[in-house]
């Protein structure tokens, strides 16, 4: 069955259209009616369709199916969409109209069920009379197969589900991570409901196919319909951050409600990690624009949150609002030391100087916490060193670039948009990332940060050596050699698709180029400065 629709599937965007032989039932007939050639993804009006209702439509073996719909809501060019947050607000509204039920799930498509038992885990909490009746959600964590044996690029997101949101379970709860959520239908309705049929005790009476139904849930699905109401400020998910899971959680708990962090044994959810590096580097990209979007906003965790929720749950959302900032630190380190190693300056203390160990106490303090946390968790050494260099290779290239990106917003320059993060995969790309080979493959600005980092990283190192060498002592650029020769180790992926790889994965020659010019500028400038 699933063959045949892939096969339907690829011939219908081959071909731009649907053959009539596809449509079987009338259902289709009416959905795909609507679409016409004058449609396009940015203009286009509501379509709801019911494609199964309960009570009523049965699978092959006569078993009975839940409510299946269809929705597109309307799009104009001339009113905003508000991204994610104004899709799961349009699903909220649909859903009110035509059965209203009091708990809703957030699920992202590319995730689906592997526990047949979760929704009644979740129902276990939110249906306790011992429970706290302020507890807005239930939050399941991310879970991805598919990735490879050492996760290359770190996207298990260890720490966020490991150690974060456990720890944020013992204050008010952790924040809804954009997937895996169970809500109670009414903690998203801050205010009262500006109509009857937004009324969240209401109870629902007609067929969801009965035209009055459809006709109100095209109504609510209409991009004008939010219009001088309270959506996506005191009601459903909010606006104003590309990461509006983060920021409405928070807002959430902000008005005095409550989460719950429930992690079984065996995965509620299996989904997709991205695969390549460009994936993964604009992904986190989007996601440092948007908790800048909530640092900086009116309802920053740091001022608001702390004043409305407790000390340490508002430090803890701003632990993740304030992450982007990473950029600016870790970029110095990246290129100031080993810029001055170039020009025989040392900026770091010799290694006769006592303040020398505190440098080194600190690094290794922090990394050692690191890797006892992956060790004791039963991860292996090699896959603690790649999340470390996934996370020095977020932070340098994703988070500088969605640093920069979320300032021209602010001062009001265009910037470089949305981009949904691709989940086709080429199957040679997929066969060199279970390899743990690194994909590069197209010519983008966001690997310039890594690879002149790269270059002038290894060219300090290799300055630092034959200084050294020369003056038979390493006392006074002992650190700085460090430093550089960490980073280097950590730029192996890079240093062979710049200069070893031929297969379709590599670095761009133009991306290598723009950086050598990058590495070059920046020494002539740094040898006006030393």
């Amino acid at each position: 069955m699933y063959e045949s629709m892939r096969v339907r599937v690829e011939n219908v965007i081959k071909r731009g259209s649907i053959s009539h032989d596809y449509i079987t039932k009338q259902g289709e007939s009416e959905a795909l009616s609507r679409w016409t050639d004058g449609f396009t993804p940015q203009n286009h009006p509501s379509v709801v369709q019911v494609l199964l209702e309960n009570g009523k439509d049965n699978d092959a073996t006569g078993h009975g199916m839940p409510n299946l719909v269809y929705i597109s809501r309307e799009k104009s060019t001339d009113s905003p969409h508000h991204f994610k947050a104004g899709a799961l607000n349009v699903l909220l509204r649909v859903s009110a109209t035509m059965t209203n039920a009091p708990v809703i799930l957030t699920l992202d498509s590319d995730m689906y069920s592997n526990d047949p038992q979760t929704p009644l885990r979740a129902l276990c909490y939110l249906l306790d009379p011992s429970m706290d009746p302020k507890l807005g959600y239930v939050q399941f964590p991310q879970v991805f197969h598919g990735i490879n044996k050492n996760d290359i690029y770190g996207g298990e997101l260890r720490h966020v589900f490991e150690v974060h949101m456990p720890g944020m379970d013992w204050l008010a709860g952790p924040i809804h991570a954009g997937s895996g959520g169970f809500f109670r239908r009414r903690v998203f309705y801050g205010c009262p409901s500006e109509t009857l049929e937004m009324n969240q005790g209401r109870q629902v009476s007609h067929s969801i196919k009965s035209r009055e139904v459809l006709e109100m849930a095209h109504h609510v699905a209409g991009c004008k319909y939010e219009n001088q109401t309270k959506w996506g400020r005191k009601m459903g998910f909010r606006y104003g951050s590309l990461v509006e899971d983060l920021y409405t959680s928070c807002l959430l708990q902000c008005e005095g409600w409550k989460s719950i962090y429930c992690n079984p044994k065996r995965p509620a959810f299996l989904g997709k990690s991205p695969i390549n590096l460009h994936d993964f580097l604009n992904q986190t990209m989007r996601w440092s624009v948007g908790l800048l979007e909530v640092a900086f906003s009116r309802y920053s965790p740091i001022t608001f949150g702390v004043q409305s929720i407790s000390l340490l749950s508002g430090l803890c959302f701003a632990h993740y609002t304030f992450w982007p900032i990473w950029a600016i630190p870790v970029t110095i380190y990246a290129f100031l030391p080993q810029l001055a190693l170039l020009n025989s300056a040392s900026i770091f203390p010799k290694i006769s100087d006592p303040w020398c160990w505190l440098y080194v106490v600190l690094f290794l303090g922090a990394y050692g916490q690191d890797y006892l946390e992956f060790v004791l968790s039963g991860r292996p050494t090699q896959r603690w060193w790649n999340h470390q260099r996934a996370w020095m290779m977020r932070v340098l290239s994703s988070f500088t670039f969605g640093l920069v990106e979320f300032l021209l917003k602010y001062v009001g320059i265009s910037t470089f948009g949305f981009n949904v993060t691709s989940k086709v995969v080429e199957e040679e790309q997929r066969k060199r990332y279970q390899k743990g080979i690194f994909e590069f493959g197209v010519p983008s600005p966001v690997f310039l940060p890594l690879t002149t980092a790269a270059i002038i990283n290894l060219v300090a190192f290799l300055s630092g050596f034959a200084q050294a060498c020369r003056q038979r002592s390493i006392e006074d650029v002992f650190l700085q050699m460090c430093l550089a020769g960490f980073a280097v180790v950590n730029c192996c992926p890079v240093y062979e698709a710049m200069a070893w790889r031929r297969d379709q994965g590599k670095l761009p020659l133009k991306i290598t180029v723009i950086s050598v010019v990058l590495a070059w500028a920046l020494y002539s400038a740094s040898s006006m400065a030393f």
